[in-house]
């Protein structure tokens, strides 16, 4: 069990980003949650007291620096400490580029970049302070190959590695901070639930394979985040074993 360690996770209302913070908490760690929904959070903490864990949250936007910034001082204030941030908010709404969905373009850009970057903005001034600290991206088998419809959206993964390397590179010698990009192939998750793309849905439907769960890709993270020190998971990527991308 890991004790008085905190980990804050975005996008923990639902798939991926609670399953992470059930597991955490399962673990030991104190769990902030993030997200937009306050509805969700709320039961969450209350779900993961009743089983013996320690969490706080509070409704976040990561498109805002200045939200993510709270969070983190939320952090610090509850729990002494921000030891692990978990970057999970991300948005895909799957579109061909000749659809001209510029919108759904636009806040790919904003919550899968601009979100990942205010989460390490918000974060490295507490993990350079105290000499340590653990900053999990979440990026996507899309980071890594890119397919019909999900040009920018891989774009937005591919930037994550990027960044979260860049990151590597600068902090963890120096700091003692680590780093680790997780990337998932198809989870069964909400993601979907945002593509307008008819074209994008149909081939969707076509796929047969049986998808990740959230607490696949939370036992990742745990393993990451349960290494000794000296040891740096720095990038991971899970697939469903029929996933052929």
């Amino acid at each position: 069990m890991t004790q008085n360690k905190t980990a804050i996770i975005t996008g923990a209302s639902s798939g991926i980003g609670e399953a992470t913070a059930k597991e955490l908490a399962s673990k030991g760690y104190n769990v902030v949650l993030a997200a937009r929904r306050e509805d969700r959070l709320k039961e969450l903490k209350n779900d993961i007291e009743k089983a013996g864990g320690r969490a706080e949250y509070a409704a976040t936007d990561v498109v805002s620096l200045e939200e993510m910034q709270n969070l983190a001082k939320l952090a610090a204030d509850t729990f002494g400490s921000i030891d692990v941030i978990v970057n999970n908010a991300g948005l895909m709404p799957l579109s061909y580029l000749n659809k001209l969905k510029t919108d759904e373009w636009y806040k790919m850009v904003d919550v899968n970049i601009k979100g990942v970057l205010n989460g390490i903005a918000a974060v490295l001034p507490y993990m350079e302070k105290q000499k340590s600290g653990h900053v999990i991206n979440i990026s996507s088998i899309a980071g890594h190959t890119v397919s019909a419809g999900s040009a920018v959206y891989s774009g937005t993964k591919y930037a994550v590695r990027a960044i979260t390397e860049g990151l590597r590179k600068e902090m963890n010698a120096s700091h003692n901070i680590r780093t680790t990009i997780i990337s998932p192939g198809a989870v069964s998750t909400e993601l979907t639930n945002t593509i307008t793309d008819e074209d994008v849905l149909a081939s969707f439907k076509k796929q047969e394979m049986k998808p990740l769960e959230g607490i696949d890709i939370a036992k990742a993270i745990a393993y990451a985040c349960e290494q000794p020190d000296h040891v740096d998971v720095n990038e991971v990527i899970v697939r469903p074993t029929q996933q052929p991308m």
